[in-house]
């Protein structure tokens, strides 16, 4: 499964050198897996599963700059038992790759306070 979004640039993402501040890149990241969520998990979500990251790294290539076109795409790796990996390019969208990163998300149950397993729909979802 993959997905493409694009992130528009806001003056309050830069730092003193004038790029994107490197913290910053967790929130576009954020981003563009909630757009996933929403367009293809909804359903499970609606149930109250929740999806948490337990792990987060990002590997920072080129800056990115104010007025620069930031496109993420977000591809999904072969899911395990209670957990997947999210991978991301952040890039232009003409071949200047800015970061590379990845989480490693699990499936949580709120109510009853533990990881459970990927359900089925979405396991093939992200297979696929």
């Amino acid at each position: 499964m993959k997905v493409s979004t694009e992130i528009e640039i806001r003056f309050a993402d830069l730092d003193a050198y004038g790029h994107v501040n490197n913290a910053v890149y967790f929130t576009f990241l954020e981003t563009a897996r909630v757009k996933l969520f929403r367009e293809d998990f909804a359903e499970i979500m609606a149930t109250g599963l929740k999806f948490l990251v337990v792990e987060a790294n990002c590997r920072y290539l080129q800056p990115i700059g104010l007025n620069d076109l930031l496109v993420i795409d977000v591809e999904s790796q072969n899911p395990g038992r209670s957990s997947f990996i999210l991978n991301y390019s952040l890039h232009n969208g003409e071949g200047k790759i800015y970061a590379e990163a990845r989480t490693v998300m699990v499936c949580f149950d709120s109510s009853r306070g533990k990881t459970v397993r990927v359900p089925e729909q979405m396991r093939l979802a992200l297979e696929g």
